[in-house]
């Protein structure tokens, strides 16, 4: 049996030993990359007013795009979840609570001026505080992660088939209250479960996947098909068709990320994944300025290619701020500071965990 009570596939351990796992790495990097493709496309659209050949791939990865997100953030929870409360809440609430109120107001300074032209600036330091309780901007993921977190620890004896089962039944209701966190917390923890209690089998995937190359392309391509055709016919977010589609596409990611490392393909996801929280803080900047700069220009006119660029740029560049910041020893910003430490900072973990 795992830690998480599930019992572990047969012929080696829940997970592998030492270092970072190199499929994690690649598909959160897939994950990243499609995280700022939406961002930048749907961004790109609604400003021009036109769609071009970018939103078909948008709209492909609908279904799984944060779905595998959350599974894989929720992959090495049994590592940690016996740590004491003190310990867990520094390591999985405050850590990104501090990345949230940092790149939050961050963010928010960017945007006063137009928040203010709009309400007048009377209103922008409500708009502020606002943001802590509804999720501002493209920040929501780090606000919810360590609300699902601090869930699966307070339920932690409570029998995992049950929540399991309740998270699925709140996915399918499709709640639609307006407020982010509500809604996106059912429509998404059932995912992070999975992801914590299904651990082992995910690495036995990724294991046949590497083993069986061949089989794992075949597969691939099905679920590709299947994926698009409900897609295209509109039925990707009818209740069950969702949930379904989401593992499915999770498990998809998966496969595809161990088939690019085992053959060392494609390392520029693998460096994006080693980095997807420094991508995601940052690529709003590079995404809004390249997208304002190339509508306003006129020098593009393909709607498609100029949300490509920008979605290249928001990836690399946000990269380029991170290295900055630590030349000019600003690491505050991708790495939380000794003071805003609640427990005792120790050596980094053999594994992984999703960030």
């Amino acid at each position: 049996m795992t830690s998480n009570g599930t019992s572990a596939p047969t012929g080696r351990s829940a997970f592998p030993a030492g270092g970072r796992v190199d499929w994690v790495d690649y598909a959160k990097g897939i994950c990243i990359v499609m995280v700022v493709m939406m961002h930048s496309v749907l961004g790109v659209e609604k400003a021009a007013d036109q769609t071009g050949f970018m939103h078909l791939v948008v709209t492909f990865a609908k279904p799984f795009r944060m779905p595998d997100f959350f599974l894989i953030s929720g992959l090495f929870l049994s590592v940690v979840i016996d740590r004491g409360w003190r310990t867990y809440l520094d390591r999985k609430v405050v850590h990104f609570a501090y990345f949230y109120v940092l790149w939050v107001t961050i963010q928010f300074g960017f945007k006063a001026p137009s928040l203010a032209a709009e309400a007048g600036w009377s209103h922008v330091g409500l708009f502020y505080l606002e943001s802590f309780i509804e999720p501002f901007g493209t920040l929501w993921f780090i606000y919810l992660l360590p609300i699902f977190f601090a869930v699966t620890k307070l339920t932690r004896k409570t029998p995992p088939l049950a929540i399991l089962a309740l998270a699925a039944a709140l996915e399918m209701a499709h709640v639609v209250t307006g407020w982010t966190v509500i809604d996106e917390f059912c429509a998404r923890f059932v995912y992070f479960y999975s992801g914590y209690l299904f651990a082992p089998y995910v690495f036995a995937l990724s294991d046949r996947a590497r083993a069986r190359p061949v089989l794992a392309l075949a597969g691939l391509a099905l679920w590709a098909v299947v994926n698009g055709s409900l897609v295209e016919l509109g039925a990707s977010e009818w209740p069950i068709v969702s949930l379904a589609l989401g593992l499915a596409g999770a498990c998809a990611i998966i496969v595809t990320g161990t088939l690019l490392a085992r053959m060392h393909w494609l390392n520029f996801l693998r460096y994006c994944g080693e980095h997807s929280i420094v991508i995601y803080l940052a690529f709003f900047l590079p995404m809004a300025a390249t997208r304002t700069l190339l509508l306003r220009s006129g020098l593009i006119h393909d709607i498609g290619t100029v949300s490509l660029i920008v979605t290249v740029v928001g990836v690399a560049a946000s990269l380029v701020i991170w290295r900055i910041a630590l030349a000019l020893h600003a690491n505050f910003l991708f790495e939380r500071p000794a003071a805003f430490w609640i427990a005792p900072k120790k050596a980094a973990p053999v594994l992984q965990a999703a960030e």
